[in-house]
């Protein structure tokens, strides 16, 4: 399969989406993973990278739960 993606690229797919903007994405055939740095270019998906997408992805949705429960309280009222 390495030699599919040496002739004709990488066939990459959503993996995973870490908040909107931050996505991993694993190669339907050689399984290579890349994710988006800082600047929004595509990088090789490294363990460090991993721990920083998980930290990112905690802090995301610890975020987005506290808008909609103060969203939700707000309109209540």
């Amino acid at each position: 399969m390495k030699l599919y993606c040496s002739l004709f690229g990488h066939n990459y797919e959503v993996s995973k989406k870490v908040t909107s903007h931050v996505k991993e994405y694993t190669c339907k055939c050689c399984k290579r993973q890349l994710t988006t740095n800082s600047n929004g270019d595509l990088t090789e998906l490294t363990p460090k990278f991993k721990e920083i997408n998980s930290i990112l992805e905690e802090m995301y949705m610890r975020r987005t739960l506290r808008s909609r429960e103060k969203a939700f309280s707000s309109s209540i009222y």
